[in-house]
């Protein structure tokens, strides 16, 4: 079997212990709004696809030309924190092949790079990506890269035409960044004959992109550079098991990783028969959330957003998850009474609340909360409202926030690349591509915790930051909080790993006023964690 097929089913055994889940459980962008959903939520083309073939293993079809490397250098100068940066931007694919020269596939990617840099070795370098499974790069792309989308000041997408502007929030002001394209996303595709479904898992996906990151690194002279991975959503999952791979399989050491929407454990996400920890973690969103929409008391709405985040951890880690754990033992007073905090904390009525025995789920919230206006939750951004045909099922018809958003961000994109990157081909760009069902190692949910931890625990300089919005339903702050908590960090190392919380969702860069924290945020932590 050819060396590289080889190494990517080592990869996949490297990875196997520290990871597992679901089968066709995925955190998703769109579709099915409930994060609890054993089905594919995200709706996307294609999820109805064959069963996973095994890893390295060609489909019956004709093989057509190999692909090859295509790329295309344009020169850019933007206004970036504040001061005048120019930058080489480098547009195109790298073709991923085994050691006898068989193509596997051609990933796209964008790089960044600041010019008139005299050491490169001492120059950041990021790898940047969004999740899914199944996204392409352009969120976090038009998001943290030189240009970005216009959108309102809070965020909702505005009727064509589109336009880009400058993004004086870029990272590009503290380190060169890489976006890439997950293979079947976006324009990176197998190579014809190649089975896709060899890309398509968590070990899978991990192994192709740390291909494609040492492949970028040793081409582009970066071995010496301080390196970072931003993923977000999904790709926060992805950067926990790349961090191991890129560790174990190539020795390349890590700088810091920035977990944009984190989610490392599936567990805090997924509610199923006898898990009731994702009833703790959503809690406390379900409380900014309500606070948010003036749902609260007169007393509770005069609280800051942290206040009301800090006293909805407390009771759900404490008073709330003693009931759900006593199970049939709570008696009926102590019933009545978590019933009515969760009524204080959620705006939910008592009655609904007894209904569902004290275990909400978010498909349900989203419909639930605000039924009597005839409005839907957002999922990736709870301050977004929708509008079902009826306001009598269990779940809405679709996610508000990105429905708001979604359009300007493909069609800028679509434009962007192509007029101002000059990156031209006829094959579809895919934001959401056809990855189901996604492979899973064995057992229940999907955890990559456990990874991330040995990485910084060898990688003792390794930082990590966390970012979290109090209104991301998707990846909710507090199943973040619980698995960094539950990590067995050492206290030498744990110190390597923070939060910082925003007013926003899901995509804390559409809002105006998060943008700008953002930047600062991750920029302090890239210039702490490398000597210069």
């Amino acid at each position: 079997m050819r060396a590289n097929r080889a190494i990517f089913a080592g990869l996949t055994l490297l990875l196997a212990g520290a990871l597992c889940a679901p089968r066709g459980y995925s955190q998703g962008r769109r579709g099915d709004a409930g994060g609890e959903s054993a089905q594919d939520p995200q709706g996307r083309r294609g999820s109805g696809q064959q069963a996973a073939q095994p890893q390295g293993t060609s489909t019956s079809a004709q093989r057509g030309p190999a692909p090859e490397d295509r790329l295309s250098v344009t020169h850019h100068t933007a206004k970036i924190g504040g001061q005048q940066i120019t930058y080489t931007a480098t547009a195109g694919t790298y073709v991923l092949k085994t050691d006898e020269g068989t193509a596997l596939a051609s990933v796209f990617f964008v790089a960044y790079t600041k010019d008139g840099v005299e050491d490169i070795s001492k120059r950041p370098i990021a790898f940047s990506y969004n999740g899914g499974p199944g996204s392409a790069s352009m969120f976090v792309h038009m998001g943290f890269g030189p240009r970005r989308v216009v959108l309102t000041s809070d965020g909702h997408g505005t009727p064509a035409p589109y336009s880009v502007v400058d993004n004086d929030d870029s990272f590009l002001d503290a380190t060169d960044i890489v976006f890439i394209d997950a293979i079947s996303t976006g324009y990176s595709r197998p190579a014809p004959g190649e089975n896709p479904n060899q890309f398509h898992g968590l070990n899978e996906d991990a192994a192709a992109f740390a291909n494609f990151v040492r492949l970028y690194v040793t081409r582009n002279l970066r071995w010496d550079s301080p390196k970072y991975l931003i993923g977000e959503s999904y790709g926060t999952t992805r950067s926990g098991a790349l961090a191991g791979v890129l560790q174990q399989r190539y020795q390349m050491y890590l700088n810091g990783i920035v977990l944009v929407s984190a989610v490392l454990n599936f567990q805090t996400l997924r509610s199923a028969p006898g898990n009731d920890l994702p009833y703790i973690s959503y809690f406390p969103t379900y409380a900014t959330t309500a606070w948010y929409h003036h749902l609260l008391s007169a007393d509770m709405q005069k609280l800051t957003v942290e206040q009301i985040a800090q006293q909805a951890r407390e009771f759900a880690d404490g008073e709330y998850a003693s009931a759900l754990m006593k199970g049939d033992q709570l008696s009926a007073g102590e019933r009545q009474k978590v019933v009515q905090q969760i009524a204080k904390f959620t705006g939910l009525s008592p009655k609904y609340i007894e209904s569902a025995d004290l275990r909400i789920t978010s498909r349900r919230w989203f419909k639930e909360l605000e039924r009597d206006k005839r409005r839907t939750i957002g999922r990736l951004d709870s301050r977004f409202l929708g509008i079902d045909v009826d306001a009598a099922g269990e779940g809405p018809e679709y996610d508000a926030s990105e429905a708001s958003y979604e359009g300007a961000f493909v069609a800028t994109f679509m434009d962007y690349v192509r007029r101002e990157l000059k990156y031209e081909t006829d094959i579809e760009m895919l934001p959401s591509g056809p990855v189901q069902p996604w492979n899973y190692p064995q057992n229940q949910y999907g955890d990559v915790s456990e990874t991330l931890r040995a990485a910084m625990t060898r990688q003792s300089h390794l930082k990590v930051l966390v970012v979290a919005g109090y209104y991301d339903v998707a990846c909710v702050f507090h199943g973040a909080e619980y698995t960094v908590n539950h990590m067995g960090l050492d206290p030498a190392v744990k110190k390597n790993i923070s939060f910082t919380y925003y007013e926003a969702g899901h995509m804390m860069y559409i809002d105006e006023k998060s943008h700008d924290k953002l930047h600062k945020d991750v920029v302090n932590v890239i210039n702490a964690s490398y000597p210069h």
